[in-house]
């Protein structure tokens, strides 16, 4: 399978209200694509559409070629690993447990046992999330950025060469933020991650695709996409563009009325 992935005119309705029109996108190989809009604008739903958890009324998606529509679960969950927004409290797992339910894509059956290379993933996915320390421990008993850390280790251990993340730094603190962005950045995947934060977005997405009311108001590589004109109309604040390390990133301020 060519590891890129193709979006073409998706459109979604949920609860009767159209919340994605005609979005389409590629993500190349190895690229990270940053999803960024306010809220409401249908990020998170666009995520869901790229992995079949909303149906299309319009548009396809696809894997390497392979139309969405025609892999089994099996083999979705064997493509894509997601890392949705958590709404849930989920059952109280040992941490390493939870960890581990990312290979059970690749098992024959629910009860089969653990293989060297489950093994092999699951530490690794452990150690870089830094988690080897609360493998005894239940989901239920950790904080919100660990409960997160938690979500992307289960990812890194399906090692699938699609992921998609929404908000994946939410509930961590700073360092945690930098620490996630940094290994998803370096894992070679090929990745659609939804951000709130446009800094971190410009600094760590090879493209940003921006998202207002339902529908692509721009997509291409941060310097050109990130402008003060379209963080004012889409985002409603001013945005001062300063340079860090050769990165162009932002100061916000309130709008002022005039």
């Amino acid at each position: 399978m060519h590891h890129t992935l193709r979006a073409d005119h998706i459109t979604v309705s949920r609860g009767g209200t159209r919340v994605l029109d005609g979005v389409g996108f590629p993500v190349a190989h190895g690229e990270t694509v940053g999803v960024v809009g306010p809220n409401g604008s249908g990020k998170s739903t666009l995520v869901g559409a790229l992995y079949g958890a909303f149906p299309l009324e319009e548009g396809t998606v696809e894997y390497g070629g392979t139309p969405l529509s025609e892999l089994a679960r099996r083999d979705v969950a064997r493509t894509v690993a997601v890392v949705a927004q958590a709404d849930e409290e989920g059952l109280p797992l040992p941490v390493r447990s939870a960890v581990a339910l990312g290979r059970l894509p690749f098992r024959t059956n629910l009860v089969a046992p653990e293989t060297p290379t489950d093994t092999e993933k699951i530490e690794a996915a452990l150690r870089a999330t830094n988690l080897t320390g609360k493998i005894d421990r239940l989901t239920t008993q950790l904080s919100g950025g660990e409960k997160q850390r938690v979500a992307i280790a289960r990812a890194l251990a399906q090692d699938t060469d699609f992921m998609l993340l929404d908000e994946p730094t939410n509930h961590l603190d700073l360092k945690n933020q930098l620490d996630l962005l940094e290994l998803i950045s370096s894992t070679g995947k090929t990745i659609v991650l939804v951000l709130h934060d446009l800094n971190l977005a410009a600094r760590y997405c090879d493209r940003i695709l921006v998202l207002n009311h339902g529908t692509s108001i721009a997509c291409g590589a941060p310097v050109d996409v990130l402008t003060p004109d379209l963080i004012r109309d889409v985002f409603g604040v001013r945005a001062t563009p300063i340079d860090v390390e050769g990165i162009r990133q932002f100061v916000f301020w309130p709008q002022t009325s005039d």
